[in-house]
């Protein structure tokens, strides 16, 4: 067991609060993407969920998550209310950091993974269906996964690695809100009702809050100060700039003019796909790994339009698809000498192949077991809204509370 460092424990503490503003950030992004008579739920339902998944993870997700443990969840008692998770470090989980910034730093993952999954049934899922929904989906996929690949679980046992999330985050939410959109179904809309985002403004500020978190989400993931933590900083930055880039100059030929909103979108699937790659892989793979999430995530939302699915804000496309690259391309482009961890191009094609493996057991699962929980919630109480409060608007008929009022 290692000694205690200040500045590594400083700086998990920080990390784990830049992660925690994530969630806000992310709804003001979703907030301004939606129409503005339901901009105040789905802002709640992503605040909602700091609350909800904290008390689950403070009474058994924690220990669940990472107890001790070879399948895919822990000893439930070994954590229970946070016994034995104290001033120590953990020799697995931070071997230079209190135990408790391990456990204050994975908590935030684990909010706002399911907040990502909002975005797919914006504007017809009802509150409470929401609540009950947050608490399993948090149990049976969240929590699993996270064991799986961080906890000591099989997936890690296989030598599946995951940096920061892009498999136990992104590929999961991202599948999960792609089965939400095929259980919930499309919205009704209006004859000559817009679509259309109705603050771009509060995108931007999303946007903006979600990067500058995204380098706690990233970096901290190292754990420590160290040169992995520097590495996975600027990784970040790469691929999200050259994401963004890439989206903004394809939307800009293909439709005439440039978007902020295609250039929001665009920054965020980079990060998204850089983020199990952030600190196992060169700089210069980070740059290719940000254009290519730019260039797939962009015609993923095309597909998706083109088939029909309703993913009101392209979680599926953006968080699902950019997961699911950056998921792979670990296996491509991991070099040992960075952290220990060789991909295809380093000689080691094993690790693109179990990379493989652990994204489509992670997609299928989170698909199939997100229906399954859509299904029993819907049993317990209305999951959809009924036609009548989604035409008034749920911030009104559900909240009883509007973001704008007439003076």
């Amino acid at each position: 067991m290692g000694q205690i460092n200040a500045g590594d424990t400083a700086f998990i503490l920080i990390s784990a609060a830049l992660v925690c503003l994530m969630t806000p950030g992310l709804a003001f992004f979703y907030g301004g993407l939606v129409r503005r008579k339901n901009v105040l739920t789905i802002m709640m339902q992503n605040f909602i969920a700091m609350g909800v998944v904290t008390t689950i993870w403070v009474i058994f997700g924690f220990s669940i998550a990472f107890g001790n443990g070879d399948g895919a969840i822990g000893d439930i008692t070994q954590y229970f209310m946070l016994n034995n998770v104290g001033f120590l470090p953990h020799p697995d989980h931070g071997s230079t950091i209190p135990f408790l910034a391990f456990f204050s730093y994975q908590e935030m993952f684990a909010v706002i993974t399911p907040a990502l999954i909002t975005g797919a049934f914006a504007d017809r899922v009802t509150f409470k269906g929401y609540l009950i929904f947050l608490v399993f989906w948090s149990l049976l996929v969240y929590i699993p996964f996270t064991h799986s690949l961080w906890g000591g679980g099989f997936l890690q046992k296989m030598g599946v690695v995951d940096f920061a999330g892009g498999i136990v985050v992104h590929v999961s939410a991202g599948m999960a809100a792609l089965a939400s959109v095929i259980y919930v179904g499309r919205r009704n809309v209006k004859p000559g009702e817009s679509l259309e985002p109705h603050n771009v403004m509060y995108v931007a500020l999303g946007t903006g809050l979600l990067w500058f978190g995204w380098f706690g989400f990233n970096a901290g993931s190292a754990l420590a100060a160290n040169g992995v933590a520097a590495h996975a900083f600027v990784n970040t930055d790469i691929a999200g700039s050259i994401a963004m880039l890439t989206w903004l100059f394809i939307s800009w030929i293909r439709e005439g003019r440039p978007s902020l909103i295609g250039a929001m979108t665009g920054a965020v699937a980079g990060l998204a796909a850089i983020t199990p790659c952030a600190g196992y892989v060169p700089s210069w793979a980070a740059f290719i790994i940000g254009l290519l999430a730019g260039i797939g995530c962009f015609y993923a939302v095309r597909i998706r339009i083109r088939i029909g699915w309703d993913d009101a804000l392209d979680v599926w496309g953006v968080h699902g698809v950019g997961g699911i690259l950056g998921s792979i391309l670990v296996g491509v482009f991991a070099y040992k000498e960075i952290n220990g961890v060789s991909g295809l191009l380093d000689g080691n094609p094993h690790q693109l192949w179990i990379q493989i493996f652990a994204v489509v057991i992670t997609a299928l699962y989170a698909f199939v077991v997100t229906l399954a929980i859509l299904w029993i919630v819907n049993k317990m109480v209305q999951v959809r809204v009924p036609d009548t409060i989604e035409a008034e608007g749920l911030d009104q008929a559900i909240l009883g509370e509007v973001a704008y009022r007439e003076n």
